[in-house]
């Protein structure tokens, strides 16, 4: 199983300086993919924008959207000419995950509406492929370029029965996250089951995240960011997600394990703390 870690794209505050080094210390330290979140209404970095910058500073990791939250973006042309540039600029090593997303305030703020975001989504999906072929839309007499250096790997997001099958049709890779070990290898069934049903077979490439922080305050810092970040989902939620991040070794040792025994592919760490120094206490742990 790959191990990979996002970039600190979605903690207030985090500064440019601590963004170029964190990408630079995952690449170096070998870790097999840089992710990064995804919110409109919040303080956050926007995710690939933020990619092209790490593709300036690295030149072997997998760049990821692990997820973008694609439906409230409502021009799909110019989301395929950004993520195609990404790709080009990172010579092929961009993965673009998608997910209809969740957050009310991040439609309106966009003018775009939630209710029928997942029938969109599938939409978005198709015509990105379109796009990327190279090949002119109807009505045009040249492509919507850069072709990508190759089209970017599709991923989706989600536990819904509505997100395997999406993944199923469309996918290079499904993903989730937010769960233990356990509740993963239940997704995984589930999803397993949809994938057949949609022709596949072979099947995608299964990834989860797992939020962690190690050092000093650890549960602290989880309990923070985690707290804010899930307010919108209420107390209850938001404690039990900053309780489930691993902010031990030995911790962090058993969920690599319960991942790869319920037949993950990469997990992928999404930090509490945006100091780069936590990518070297990680790969201590993990590589």
């Amino acid at each position: 199983m790959d191990i990979g870690v996002a970039l600190p794209t979605v903690i207030p505050g985090t500064r440019a300086g601590q963004l170029l080094d964190w990408a630079r210390r995952a690449d170096r330290l070998g870790f097999s993919t840089l992710g990064t979140l995804d919110r409109l209404v919040y303080d956050s970095l926007e995710p690939l924008t933020t990619l092209a910058a790490a593709a300036a500073v690295t030149e072997r990791i997998t760049l990821a959207t692990t997820i973008l939250i694609a439906t409230y973006r409502a021009d799909v042309a110019v989301l395929a000419k950004q993520a195609a540039t990404v790709d080009r600029l990172s010579e092929g090593r961009l993965v673009l995950g998608l997910a209809a997303g969740l957050r009310e305030d991040d439609f309106t703020a966009n003018g775009t509406g939630l209710a029928d975001r997942g029938r969109r989504l599938d939409a978005m999906a198709e015509r990105l492929l379109r796009i990327w072929s190279g090949a002119p839309e109807d009505g045009y007499d040249r492509p919507i370029g850069p072709v990508p250096e190759r089209a970017p790997r599709l991923l989706f997001g989600g536990h819904s029965e509505a997100a395997m099958r999406r993944a199923g049709r469309h996918g290079w890779g499904w993903i989730t996250g937010g769960g233990a070990p356990s509740g993963y290898a239940i997704h995984l069934e589930r999803a397993r089951a949809v994938w057949r049903e949609e022709g596949r077979a072979d099947e995608p490439r299964k990834l989860a995240l797992s939020y962690f922080v190690l050092g000093t305050g650890a549960p602290d810092h989880a309990a923070r960011f985690l707290g804010d970040y899930y307010a919108f989902l209420g107390p209850g939620y938001a404690g039990r997600a900053a309780a489930g991040a691993i902010t031990d070794e030995a911790r962090l040792g058993e969920v690599v394990t319960g991942y790869r025994d319920a037949g993950c592919d990469e997990l992928i760490f999404v930090p509490c703390l945006p100091d780069p120094g936590q990518l070297d206490l990680l790969a201590k742990a993990v590589l």
